[in-house]
């Protein structure tokens, strides 16, 4: 940075030294050019009296020759150096202040002198933040902060560009502001330089899967089955490896991943859950969901006329006997009659699906506010306990207030 200010400095010393040189310098009137021109029109004059003479048009030569030298004599330039002008250059010390306010104001105008401030400022606060993103205890980031680190550790990798573990940084930083174009450059370069890293790796697949380019989520694939046959029984893997079919829509594949995760956690496990709905989900959007709920939703009279503009559609399916419900789905208002379709992946639980109940009751709500539980006022309706075969069709009408 000290290089870039001496170049400033001295492109306004040699500016400043071009003016006071050039403004210096003195300045004389072309006497000798006016006394040339003089003479030469002189001596062309006397020859033209001449002619005239010899041709008989002139008839007192003599006396025009003399009013011609008076008129000559009178042309003289007066003392060249008494005529000779010169600028002072004290005169045009305001010209060089202006020059480099004028400059100065400028850069720091539209030079981005701002931002290298800021800059500077990062590379001091990198340490800190570095200490404090590694820290399980600290407190995390914010957004601002997660920035500045990411701006920090790109420029630590301009004086370190060998850094894995800086550009494995950058790359997590980069997921977490969203900004899939630096992840995957930053995994890309740390890839190239530990190719054989297993974490360096399933980061690189990690970025490629969430990709919206398809080609970048075969890249994955391909890259998460050698992985898998390497450790099988890695979760991270499997995980991702599933997530990557799903996204892909091979539904099949996904399955046999989860149901394989399944085989490997504890029955115990928080993640059970949240597998077993990916299951289902994968199996509804396969086709291969046999059990589902066709339901038709319309409103009466006083309930069209007071329908919200901007209330939230909740429908929620019970078995008839508990009050929690076994199935829920959340839709935005829209055109009604309503036709839609519930099944396991709308299971609230994994222990309690659709399609292992024997009767239903079907409630559907709509909430002014949005808000999950009832409120006086919100209209709904409410279905009769019907037997389920796995193939019911049901219809509720919105005809109820909330008390």
């Amino acid at each position: 940075m000290s290089g870039f200010w001496l170049t400033i400095l001295a492109l306004l010393v040699a500016s400043c030294a071009l003016l006071l040189i050039a403004g210096g310098r003195k300045q004389r009137p072309s006497a000798v050019d006016r006394d040339a021109l003089n003479k030469s029109f002189y001596h062309q004059r006397l020859k033209e009296l001449e002619e005239d003479e010899e041709q008989g048009v002139v008839g007192e030569r003599p006396e025009m020759v003399r009013e011609l030298q008076q008129t000559l004599l009178l042309d003289i330039p007066q003392d060249e150096e008494g005529r000779e002008r010169s600028v002072g250059r004290w005169v045009l010390l305001p010209g060089v202040l202006v020059l480099i306010l004028v400059s100065l104001g400028f850069y720091f105008k539209t030079g981005g002198f701002a931002q290298v401030l800021s800059w500077q400022q990062v590379q001091k606060d990198l340490p800190a933040l570095r200490a404090q993103v590694m820290d399980p205890a600290a407190r995390p980031l914010t957004m601002e902060q997660l920035a500045r680190l990411g701006l920090g550790v790109r420029s630590s990798l301009q004086n370190d560009p060998q850094n894995v573990n800086d550009w494995l940084m950058l790359g997590r930083i980069g997921m977490v502001l969203n900004n899939a174009a630096t992840a995957t450059q930053a995994f890309q370069h740390a890839l190239q330089l530990a190719p054989n890293d297993p974490e360096v790796k399933l980061s690189y697949a990690d970025v490629l899967t969430r990709s919206p380019d398809p080609q970048d989520n075969r890249q994955a694939a391909v890259m998460l089955d050698e992985m898998v046959k390497t450790d099988g029984s890695n979760l991270r893997v499997l995980s991702l490896l599933a997530f990557n079919a799903f996204s892909q829509q091979h539904y099949p594949e996904a399955i046999a991943v989860w149901q394989k995760m399944l085989q490997l956690l504890p029955a115990d496990d928080k993640r059970v859950i949240m597998i077993q709905r990916s299951i289902e989900q994968a199996k509804t959007e396969s086709g291969k969901q046999n059990s589902h709920l066709a339901l038709s939703v319309s409103l009466s009279p006083g309930a069209e006329k007071m329908l919200p503009a901007d209330g939230v559609l909740y429908i929620s399916v019970a078995d008839g006997v508990s009050p929690v419900p076994v199935a829920v789905k959340k839709l935005p208002l829209g055109h009604f009659p309503l036709s839609l379709t519930l099944d396991d992946s709308n299971a609230m639980m994994p222990q309690r699906l659709l399609s292992a109940q024997q009767q239903v009751q079907v409630r559907v709500r709509i909430s002014r506010d949005g808000s999950a539980n009832p409120q006086p006022g919100d209209w709904f309706g409410l279905s009769a306990v019907t037997s389920f075969d796995g193939h019911q069709q049901l219809a509720v009408e919105i005809n109820q207030q909330q008390p």
